[in-house]
């Protein structure tokens, strides 16, 4: 054992969470060293910009009801980092996360953990603590050619919805950014809904380049007919959100590819906390902080709410928050900013600044009234830091 190794909560806890610049060649030079001593599943990879989570873990828990070893990785956590790393149905415990950190340090050596970043480090943690497994399911951070996740062979892709994220990584266009994250793919690909059908375009050139085959959502339904009408019947069911439906078709198209079995019915038994999720009967949580995530919600409340909500809101100050309040505007009668930990906070002075220029009445958020209807949304920040007031 080496001597310079600590525990797993002490060793994460002193590496930031972000960076302003990557040496994406070094998480390549770490798998170079690790791929000997572990054993690779089938490996699934989630790209995009909204949807991964959600995917990943309706397709993780249809494979784990199957009967098959599955693991899911994912981020960030709300939390517990636990929630990262999802282990035949449940996250992993923390002796299993201490067992997979020793081997993984042990490997890699004191310099080269302590040189990779705090997602380099624990994507590699993932694939040590699911090495067992059958099916390997793993969701790409905030890139694709670059991320990673991406350095590992993998049997499919998923490209979920494209949109405007993260600009100053991935591009300053949907063209840019699609383009990033599909560079990634090595294999044949499932094409999630877009809404821009720029993606569409982008995503077919990529096939023709690379000689793999583009599985797009939009034949679902003609393809997969009665599969579509049961998943619709159980989704409307369950009360989830239009974008969660498309988000099943997605899951269930990648199966069908895969040649993976599963019963339709153990969608009643998915759980996708922070998804457009009722923690009270007033309250909906959702982890949502870009504009593409808006506009899908802002479909539902178009939709199913009959009388204006109460927004929950915080921002990172590298969103496009003026537009997401624009957006939710006619569906809100008031904004509460909750106040979040991190260095990444957009100043309270401009959120307040934005939200009088938008004519939306606001004030700092304190506690809840059982008579209103809320929607927290904004970043996993504020939906922590919700959550830990709520107790």
């Amino acid at each position: 054992m080496l001597t310079n190794k600590s525990s797993f909560e002490t060793f994460i806890e002193k590496k930031p969470l972000y960076y302003k610049e990557i040496d994406h060649k070094r998480v390549h030079k770490a798998y170079a060293l690790l791929k000997p001593y572990i054993r690779q599943p089938l490996t699934i990879h989630i790209v995009g910009t909204n949807g991964k989570g959600s995917t990943g873990r309706i397709m993780a828990t249809l494979l784990h009801l199957s009967g098959k070893r599955v693991g899911h990785f994912s981020s960030p956590h709300i939390l517990k980092f636990n929630e990262r790393i999802w282990i035949d149905g449940e996250d992993i415990s923390d002796e299993a996360l201490e067992e997979a950190h020793q081997k993984l340090y042990e490997i890699l050596g004191h310099e080269m953990s302590e040189a990779l970043s705090y997602f380099e480090y624990t994507t590699l943690l993932a694939m040590v603590a699911m090495e067992s497994l059958e099916v390997m399911i793993l969701e790409a951070g905030l890139g694709g050619e670059f991320d990673a996740t991406n350095v590992c062979s993998k049997e499919l892709s998923i490209i979920t919805p494209i949109g405007l994220d993260h600009q100053d990584f991935l591009g300053n266009s949907v063209e840019e950014i699609a383009t990033t994250k599909m560079n990634s793919i090595s294999n044949d690909f499932v094409l999630a809904l877009q809404n821009d059908d720029k993606v569409y375009a982008i995503a077919q050139d990529v096939a023709n380049k690379k000689s793999v085959n583009c599985y797009n959502i939009k034949d679902f339904k003609s393809n997969y007919s009665q599969k579509y009408q049961e998943a619709k019947t159980l989704v409307e069911s369950l009360g989830w959100a239009f974008y969660l439906f498309e988000n099943t078709l997605t899951a269930l198209l990648a199966l069908e590819k895969l040649n993976l079995t599963y019963d339709i019915e153990d969608l009643q038994e998915v759980k996708l906390f922070g998804r457009f999720y009722k923690v009270l009967e007033n309250v909906t949580i959702d982890v949502g902080h870009n504009l593409l995530a808006a506009q899908a919600i802002t479909k539902v409340l178009e939709k199913e709410q009959k009388e204006p909500i109460v927004l929950v809101y915080n921002a990172l100050n590298d969103k496009d928050y003026a537009n997401i309040l624009k957006i939710f505007k006619p569906y809100i009668k008031r904004v509460e900013i909750i106040e979040i930990e991190t260095v990444r906070a957009v100043e309270l002075e401009l959120l307040e600044k934005e939200l009088r220029e938008l004519n939306i009445p606001f004030h700092i958020f304190d506690e809840l009234d059982e008579y209103e209807e809320y929607l927290v949304f904004g970043s996993f920040f504020v939906v922590e830091t919700f959550l830990n007031r709520l107790k």
